[in-house]
């Protein structure tokens, strides 16, 4: 018998029931191993399950779905895997005569996608497929000779029909690749840590609680129950000693019928079970028995270890002594439960851990933005809608009042961890925060001015050009708009558009401006951003904001020079616009907006007001534009911006100079 030692393993699902148990006991048995869970954390899924493995230098979580083809293509590469165990999916029969679909996707889609990478990797020893005994269908009654692996598949609901189908992929990929596969079918598994929409759990439950146990029909169906920590052995074993194209029943001899399992459990509870045993509805159709063949895996070297009686009291010891691990389960424990396809339990594991085999923020009690809120009105519908952020630019200043505006507005919101540039960081990010829609405020201006553009420009490009389309195609390619903070500095005042004409450049004109390499790398990007339809550029000009100690304020930048020239410019009023730019995201807005308040206004005008308003002993002195070309590097963009299509579809923006009082010295006002 070969015997077969992985290096990194990839488990997948590994916050739900089974896998966590067999990822703790890999954990513990090989710290040799590195071990990476991939989980979406769905409804069944619990963090608090990974407890045990929290604290281990060869343990790693990562937040997201199989189904996302560039997550799992990278952690195989990164990771350098080469083994997988594949527990991921949707398991709750009763689910699946009501939302067929999810386990479609969830059951084969993913695993195809697992397969697939494997394929193109290359570097995958061995692959194991999780499946179940369902997919031999119903066992007859007479039979004394269980389901032995070569069986037929005759899966009677459609969560079987869905591992069924998974099973067949796993079986084509071994034979026309090579793929070195093993599948799995396991009886019933009970145990510490399972969600309560299976029967034994949501007996326990229900028992704690001094309320009925409600049985399908009659109670006369036959099922065959394993221990948890016995399953994970098995599967230790399998991992070890399982040959490649092989399928291994995981299963017991012992048969009980539901109704024997209530009556045991309402023993352990000192309850009536003639008073609380409640017969209900039956599924639409129920199996009546399913019967394995276990003598494959026994010839392993496994065995089963735990009898029923220590089994289920285990089990009952667990529940009551954590009785509040899965939080609010109403729903679950409903004689037909539907639970939506809803996020599973992410809060903080507990303990003194610094959080670095984590690859996303847990909640804390500091952090609430992954908290579900109600949903938020779109305002030019009647329907409401799920809403979340992903913000870049937490450092910038336009992604920091960004996310004051969410934290106002009750709006759910993240700041993105992952650079640009860097393709994987940012699908990470995504697969992680689950947004809807994602903000980049980020991009280099310079430091202090654009001035360091000229010195810098590989930098330059790496972050305005390269790092803004990566994340568009990044959004595309998930299906998520991208609200784009761009700029309006691309254009200069020429004959068709002159100064104080009142002809403003409109969103279709092509930029005139390149007399800095910052403006230059903009104007590219937004020309390359119209090939992608769920971009919304919005050109900024000459942002102002009501406080006036930020030294990125155009106003406190004026009022700090020495000199200043006097043109009249279209520019942004932060204050009223960005909460416009959420308000844009909300309803889906996309291509080209010039993104300032109509009408322009000079820097002799802005500072009259801040005399006016803020200090009247302030002073200033004019220059020429020739003479400013003398003190810097780069020549500055002035022009005139038409913003009437953005005050089309918003009509109560305010034109600049009255939006200037009303947001910036008003709230100032010292005078």
């Amino acid at each position: 018998m070969s015997s077969y030692t992985p290096k990194n393993i990839l488990i997948t699902g590994a916050a739900g029931f089974i896998a966590s148990h067999v990822c703790n006991r890999l954990i513990r048995n090989y710290p040799e191993y590195k071990i990476v869970v991939l989980d979406k954390l769905d409804y069944c899924s619990n963090l608090k399950n990974l407890l045990p493995s929290r604290s281990s230098p060869n343990f790693k979580f990562v937040k997201g779905d199989i189904a996302s083809a560039d997550l799992v293509n990278f952690l195989l590469i990164t990771e350098s895997i080469d083994t997988i165990m594949h527990f991921a999916a949707q398991t709750h029969v009763d689910n699946s005569f009501g939302n067929s679909f999810e386990f479609t996707k969830n059951n084969i889609y993913g695993t195809h996608v697992l397969l697939e990478a494997c394929k193109v990797a290359g570097n995958v020893r061995r692959f194991i497929h999780v499946s179940t005994d369902e997919v031999y269908g119903e066992t007859d009654a007479e039979a004394v000779v269980g389901n032995h692996e070569a069986s037929q598949l005759l899966p009677t609901n459609p969560y079987s029909a869905t591992k069924a189908g998974a099973e067949m992929l796993v079986m084509a990929y071994g034979s026309s690749y090579g793929l070195p596969v093993i599948t799995t079918r396991g009886n019933n598994v009970y145990g510490p840590g399972q969600f309560p929409e299976k029967l034994i759990a949501k007996f326990i439950l229900l028992a704690m609680a001094g309320k009925p146990l409600p049985i399908h029909g009659d109670g006369s169906n036959v099922r065959s129950y394993l221990y948890c920590e016995d399953v994970a052995e098995a599967f230790e074993v399998i991992l070890h000693k399982g040959e490649v194209g092989h399928i291994y029943n995981i299963g017991t001899t012992k048969e009980r019928r539901v109704i024997d399992v209530a009556k045991d459990i309402c023993k352990l509870f000192s309850l009536d079970a003639d008073a609380v045993i409640k017969f209900v509805e039956n599924r639409p159709f129920n199996d009546q028995r399913y019967f394995l063949d276990d003598q494959k895996l026994k010839k392993l070297g496994w065995s089963e270890r735990t009898t029923w009686e220590e089994g289920l009291r285990k089990t009952m010891e667990w529940y009551t002594s954590n009785p509040d691990w899965w939080g609010d389960v109403s729903g679950a424990l409903l004689p037909h439960p539907r639970m939506l396809m809803m996020p599973g339990i992410e809060k903080q594991f507990e303990g003194p851990a610094d959080g670095n085999n984590m690859v996303f923020q847990l909640i804390s009690p500091a952090n609430q933005t992954k908290a579900v809120l109600p949903d938020f009105k779109i305002t030019n519908g009647s329907s409401e809608k799920y809403l979340k952020f992903l913000i870049y630019g937490r450092t910038g200043w336009i992604g920091g009042l960004l996310g004051d505006i969410c934290q106002k507005q009750g709006i759910p919101f993240e700041y993105g961890q992952g650079r640009l540039e860097n393709r994987s960081q940012l699908l990470l990010d995504i697969q992680t925060v689950r947004p809807t829609h994602v903000f980049n405020a980020a991009g280099v201006t310079g430091r202090p001015n654009v001035d360091w553009c000229e010195s810098h420009k590989p930098a330059t490009i790496r972050t305005n050009v390269v790092g803004t389309l990566n994340l568009a195609d990044v959004c595309m390619k998930n299906g998520l708009l991208m609200m784009n903070y761009a700029t309006g500095c691309i254009f200069e005042y020429n004959t068709d558009h002159p100064e104080g004409s009142g002809i403003g450049f409109k969103e279709e004109d092509n930029p005139n401006f390149t007399g800095s390499f910052y403006s230059k790398t903009k104007a590219m990007v937004e020309e390359l951003l119209k090939e992608y339809d769920n971009v919304c550029t919005l050109r900024v000009r000459m942002p102002i904001s009501s406080d006036l100690s930020n030294p990125r304020n155009f106003i406190t930048k004026i009022s700090r020079y020495n000199k200043v020239v006097n043109i009249p410019n279209s520019m942004t009023i932060l204050d009223e616009l960005l909460p416009i730019s959420v308000e844009m995201a909300k309803r889906n807005c996309k291509g080209i907006w010039n993104f300032t308040n109509p009408g322009v206004v000079s820097h002799n005008e802005i500072l009259e007001m801040y005399k006016k308003y803020i200090d009247p002993e302030f002073s200033w002195v004019n220059f020429t534009l020739e003479e400013q070309a003398k003190v810097i590097i780069a020549p500055r963009s002035n022009n005139e911006m038409d913003s009437s299509k953005l005050k089309n579809e918003f009509p109560e923006l305010l034109p600049i100079k009255e939006s200037l009082i009303k947001f910036v010295f008003e709230p100032n006002r010292k005078m």
